[in-house]
């Protein structure tokens, strides 16, 4: 039976690359050696971080406008940490949009630095919105928003000027949708949502915004030492590299980004106009809210029909619906490699609930 992998991370990749990447596991690039072994600094896989670099500010339209793209280790958590500690000037202040459980995890971090001010937040409302019409401090060190919020399904739509640095963590979003990039003066992702698997997260630098914090940085956590070290400061995570590099030029074949987003809008409408019509269930984020990566939604009465619909989804070989254990619930995650040919699946189990409820 084919799986239809709607889990919100580790996630779906496109078959192409687990295949090449399962080549490479026994045999990378005819080296006889496998990809779980070859020597970071041998000349095959600095090829592949040159290569990856350089297509992930390809694909995002940043080539030549004084960028730099890293693939760093630790998650995007470890970037809550590395913000404050490259741009969170001494006796600065930072502004952080709370958005949801990552974006408030941020905001945290960046506490332990200096002032930060949250801007915005729907906490309050069980994050089901994206607060609008901000009111960002002109002399703020950067702001700090989170994109998309897979917990809670929500999205921001439309990034509001800015006249401060503007920090993105773009985790489960990223590559997913046409934005003016240049806007952004960082944006980090973790990689297993569009683009690989755990172990790397991408990290896109205006290098000309750095060294100026007066800060005494560990070497680790200094963006500057690892752009000059070209991601090699230490021992990369090798293989998730390879395959997001995979993932990257299959995006490339595909049409870039303007063409995955044509894709990714019609996988959102067919889902959200089944919820919306079918009267077992409710969508919880604010319409105009809605994430086009994570759908979240409820049965309207779970007493009467959450086994029954559990059993039909299981059986109809969908996989990772299950809602964040915070919120429950169910999430369809829709990534950039989520064929529609899935999502129609799970729309079909819900219209057979409701001829049966």
């Amino acid at each position: 039976m084919k799986i239809h992998n709607f889990s919100a991370g580790p996630c779906i990749l496109p078959q192409e690359v687990f295949t090449k990447t399962a080549e490479a596991i026994l045999n990378f690039n005819n080296s006889g050696l496998s990809i779980l072994e070859i020597s970071h600094r041998s000349k095959d896989f600095v090829a592949v971080m040159e290569e990856a670099r350089a297509l992930s500010l390809e694909l995002l339209g940043l080539t030549g406008k004084g960028y730099q793209a890293l693939f760093l280790q630790g998650g995007a958590s470890m970037e809550f940490l590395r913000i404050p500690y490259n741009f969170l000037k001494q006796g600065g202040k930072a502004a952080y949009l709370d958005t949801g459980t990552w974006a408030n995890n941020a905001a945290k971090e960046a506490k332990a630095f200096g002032e930060t001010v949250i801007v915005g937040s729907s906490k309050a409302e069980g994050y089901n919105h994206i607060p609008k019409k901000l009111s960002i401090p002109v002399d703020a060190d950067y702001f700090h928003c989170t994109s998309n919020n897979t917990i809670y399904g929500t999205q921001i739509k439309n990034f509001e000027p800015c006249a401060v640095p503007l920090i993105c963590d773009m985790s489960s979003d990223i590559f997913s949708r046409t934005l003016d990039f240049s806007k952004f003066d960082v944006i980090y992702a973790g990689a297993q949502k569009n683009m690989g698997p755990a172990g790397t997260t991408l990290v896109i630098v205006k290098e000309q915004l750095l060294g100026k914090t007066s800060r005494n940085i560990p070497n680790i956590l200094n963006y500057a030492v690892h752009i000059a070290k070209e991601s090699m400061y230490n021992t990369p995570a090798v293989s998730a590299v390879y395959t997001s590099l995979l993932t990257l030029q299959w995006l490339k074949k595909l049409g870039g980004i303007e063409a995955i987003e044509v894709k990714n809008q019609a996988k959102a409408d067919l889902l959200y106009n089944e919820i919306d019509r079918n009267p077992l269930f409710v969508g919880t984020a604010v319409k105009e809210d809605r994430s086009n990566m994570n759908a979240t939604f409820l049965l309207n009465n779970e007493e009467a029909h959450k086994d029954l619909f559990n059993t039909m989804w299981k059986e109809a070989g969908v996989s990772g619906l299950n809602g964040h254990r915070s919120v429950g619930g169910y999430r369809a995650s829709m990534y950039n490699a989520l064929p529609i040919e899935s999502v129609q699946v799970l729309v079909d189990v819900m219209k057979e609930l409701e001829r049966k409820a």
